[in-house]
């Protein structure tokens, strides 16, 4: 039996996905797969991460300005109040960014729970983004727990979205799923890079790809670095 692997050293990781400070706009995305191309287990991605998957994550919200999830990962994965931790915060104010990065949630529905632990917990007040079509009563019940930002007519605009977003100082958008939600954005060319962790496990079943719900494209990426965690690896991609 081998050892437990040892966690990597956030300091060597914090550096390794460092970021450009003058850049316009960046969109990374941070998702996990198996070896065989699975994005989830039974139905979650945390059944494929591990330490040091768990790290990088860490380090990459540490890295951004905004942390944006589509409603669908929030209910699958029970995201709660987000927050980074107080070795992160003290990284962050030392180079004059806020404490903590904001958090985005996005959703047509807004079949979101005004009481859930992801407003109630929150340490910043979070962001819902939807369109000028979606319910509202539940627009009108969200508000009082979150900024609503509204961008498109039918259905939300990512690329007006990000506009916003940098707008308001926020361009550094990490995105952490889910799937349709990297499909939304890869099929509007507005993906700028990808972490992937690749956990060492075959899952097989029906679990989806990280990217679902737009047709076949192709999209030239090119490796930064390739980070053995262990039977893991993290893997970083800029687009080429």
């Amino acid at each position: 039996m081998s050892a437990e692997p040892q966690v990597l050293d956030r300091d060597d990781l914090l550096a390794a996905y460092a970021l450009p400070e003058d850049e316009a706009r960046r969109v990374r995305m941070n998702f996990v797969s198996s070896l065989d191309g699975a994005a989830t287990v039974e139905g979650r991605s945390g059944g494929l991460g591990d330490a040091n998957d768990r790290l990088a994550m860490q380090v990459l919200r540490t890295l951004a300005d905004l942390v944006l999830v589509g409603a669908g990962t929030v209910r699958a994965e029970g995201y709660a109040g987000l927050a980074v931790g107080e070795a992160d915060v003290a990284w962050r104010v030392a180079r004059g960014l806020p404490e903590q990065p904001r958090f985005a949630v996005i959703s047509s529905s807004l079949e979101l729970d005004p009481e859930s632990a992801l407003f109630t917990e929150a340490v910043t007040r979070p962001i819902v983004v939807t369109h000028a079509a979606a319910p509202t009563a539940r627009r009108a019940a969200l508000e009082q727990v979150a900024d609503v930002l509204v961008v498109g007519e039918r259905a939300v605009d990512v690329s007006g979205m990000l506009d916003v977003f940098a707008e308001r100082g926020l361009r550094r958008v990490l995105c952490e799923g889910g799937p349709h939600l990297f499909g939304s954005l890869l099929e509007a060319d507005l993906v700028d890079e990808l972490c992937l962790s690749l956990s060492p496990m075959l899952v097989a079943g029906s679990a989806g790809r990280i990217v679902r719900g737009v047709p076949e494209l192709q999209r030239r990426m090119r490796l930064v670095h390739a980070i053995p965690a262990g039977d893991l690896l993290l893997l970083r991609y800029l687009r080429d």
